[in-house]
């Protein structure tokens, strides 16, 4: 099984096209859990409901998962509760977008 923290970088591989800041530093991953051998599920959100890039963020997800030698298989679920805010970025994305 993968470490935990292999999962969160093979998470922050995946950017968010419009704001150029890997998914993770934004606070999308709500939770990741390995349920049995191979079998990774993601609980994600988008900074917006509409966001277009919705369903490419959601497929690279799920592609930065399974690249991983232990994952087979990688489900994410796109969730909207909690709603997303900027609150939930890392201090160094915030810095970036140059929210203080």
């Amino acid at each position: 099984m993968s470490e935990d923290a292999d999962l969160i970088e093979a998470l922050k591989q995946v950017i968010d096209p419009e704001l150029m800041i890997n998914i993770v530093d934004l606070g999308l991953i709500y939770e990741v859990e390995q349920e049995e051998e191979g079998l990774v599920k993601v609980d994600m959100t988008l900074t917006s409901p509409a966001c277009p890039a919705g369903p490419q963020i959601v497929q690279q997800s799920k592609m930065a998962l399974e690249q991983l030698d232990d994952v087979e298989k990688a489900e994410i679920r796109l969730v909207m509760t909690p709603p997303w805010t900027p609150e939930r970025m890392t201090e160094d994305a915030r810095d970036q977008l140059g929210i203080f």
